[in-house]
């Protein structure tokens, strides 16, 4: 039997192709690779027999934004609405991270650091110096660290669902109170019943589809599991109260005002520990899946920041 989620893979690929951007491979080190979707522009059109490669200076003025995925979800499912919104006045790249799409490594580190050491590693390679990152969930976290280790790569942020860390504190109240023992409970569904019980927790509005779709997206989005697991493990901090680094970048935190799993309190709580170069905006009638919820109104938010950001550079 066909399996409608990969049947419809072809489908959004040729559509993010029509909006400017194509897959390509990137092997961080030995035994480590990356895939990324980049602009059209930025790798060569190869020759019978060769592999495509990128230009070491792409030649565009456009700025550089790099939309960093969540855990339920490869890049170009989860940024599906966005991409095609943007790439007109930006070049936009949309990795896969380590376990995720085409995206593996051999090395047993599974630290959101190592994700965001490689995928700067893989922006480097495809030419990219500088870049305003738009983190989703599991993907902030992972902005958050590719913003403090690499600050003169990271300009700016956009940060949806997502905190700075997830202590052991934040992880057992946020479980406990949506009625899930572990983290992997909720985000590795292995079940029609599990993959339901995690979208009704995401979503705001209550969505139906027939249990075989269900069926289907677990077998397509949900493979590594023990490896995804271990990245759910290395998640967790120890420590109650995570130093909070100093970040020199403008970071914006867009969110669903109805997010159950990270709530807004959390955001406005977070807004006051970055300090004044933090701003905080709401959507409406979204929850933490905000930017396929409310994506007109999302990607309306997100322009209008990336905007202000450009016009603040031209004023220097």
């Amino acid at each position: 039997m066909v399996n409608l989620v990969a049947a419809q893979r072809p489908l959004l690929h040729g559509l993010m192709k029509m909006a400017g951007v194509r897959p390509y491979t990137v092997e961080i080190e030995p035994g480590t690779v990356m895939n990324f979707w980049v602009p059209n522009g930025t790798i060569t059109k190869p020759k019978k027999g060769e592999k495509p490669k990128p230009i070491s200076r792409p030649k565009t003025n456009k700025p550089v934004v790099v939309l960093v995925h969540g855990f339920a979800a490869e890049g170009i499912v989860t940024w599906q609405f966005q991409v095609g919104a943007l790439t007109k006045k930006y070049s936009v790249y949309v990795p896969d991270l380590l376990f995720f799409g085409g995206s593996v490594t051999d090395k047993t580190d599974r630290s959101p650091s190592f994700q965001a050491e490689c995928l700067a590693t893989g922006l480097r390679k495809l030419g990219v110096d500088k870049c305003t990152v738009v983190g989703f969930s599991y993907g902030g976290m992972v902005a958050f660290k590719l913003a403090e280790l690499y600050p003169e790569m990271v300009e700016a942020m956009v940060v949806s669902g997502s905190i700075l860390a997830m202590t052991c504190a934040v992880s057992e109240t946020t479980m406990e109170r949506l009625g899930f023992s572990s983290s992997s409970e909720l985000l590795l569904p292995n079940s029609v019943k599990g993959l339901k019980a995690l979208l009704s927790v995401a979503a705001y509005k209550k969505l139906w589809f027939p249990d075989r779709l269900h069926k289907d997206y677990l077998e397509v989005m949900f493979t590594n599991r023990k490896e995804r697991s271990e990245l759910l493990e290395a998640l967790v901090v120890n420590s109650k109260d995570p130093t909070i680094p100093n970040f020199p970048q403008r970071i914006h935190l867009l969110w669903g005002e109805n997010d159950e799993i990270f709530k807004q309190e959390l955001a406005q709580n977070m807004k006051e520990q970055l300090g004044e170069k933090a701003t905080f905006q709401g959507i409406q009638k979204a929850g933490h899946l905000v930017h396929l919820e409310r994506p007109c109104v999302y990607n309306r938010c997100l322009k209008r920041f990336l905007a202000s950001l450009h016009a603040n550079e031209a004023l220097k």
